[in-house]
């Protein structure tokens, strides 16, 4: 893979990672360069990710990517968000907001914020707590 990012993006790469605890190695340097070298927010599935990543030279396998996803998920650098029991879509904006899904082209994007008001929330078992709530927005044609 062509790791020269434009606009200082293997620095953006490098300090992603170092700002979840994570060592760049080779998969996980290609991999973050796919999805935040320019700057931009991505929510990927990890076959859209493996089918972006065979286009470079840096090869990596499905279960590398389910892997390093799952790396990037648990050091805090992305989200996933579970569409239904088979689906996951990894996002790497990591604050609080809502997602529309549609249907028809399968995709995830993100849903206005600011639009969207939550009254409350139930009350939960005895010594839980909330850790996120995600808000999914299906979406087909009328």
């Amino acid at each position: 893979m062509d790791l020269q990012a434009p606009d200082g993006g293997m620095d953006r790469v490098a300090n992603w990672l170092k700002a979840g605890g994570l060592r760049p190695t080779r998969q996980r340097l290609a991999l973050a360069a796919l999805l935040v070298g320019d700057g931009e927010n991505r929510h990927v599935t990890a076959e859209s990710l493996y089918a972006l990543s065979s286009a470079t030279d840096e090869k990596v396998s499905l279960a590398t990517v389910y892997n390093t996803l799952r790396a990037f998920c648990d050091a805090g650098l992305m989200n996933e968000i579970v569409v239904d029991g088979s689906k996951s879509y990894f996002d790497t904006r990591i604050d609080d907001h809502p997602h529309f899904y549609w249907e028809d082209s399968h995709s995830l994007t993100d849903a206005p914020a600011e639009e969207l008001s939550i009254a409350s929330l139930p009350q939960v078992p005895a010594g839980m707590a909330v850790s996120r709530v995600d808000v999914v927005i299906r979406l087909r044609k009328a």
